[in-house]
């Protein structure tokens, strides 16, 4: 008769801590790329006037 060591917790253990650390390094690198691109300001100014009709009160 053989005894097997059950290691199957370590080793579910050690996968998650990949896939966190894979999921955190994908994050980091797309917002690292977002932070390169260079999207333009805008501008013209955008103004609208509110009239007080519009608004009612409610109690």
């Amino acid at each position: 008769m053989q005894f097997i060591k059950k290691t199957s917790s370590s080793t579910s253990i050690t996968r998650l801590i990949i896939k966190l650390s894979l999921f955190l390094f994908i994050c980091l690198g797309i917002v690292f790329l977002l932070n390169k691109i260079d999207f333009p300001a805008p501008t013209k100014e955008i103004e609208k006037i509110i009239s007080n009709e519009n608004f009612k009160v409610i109690k």
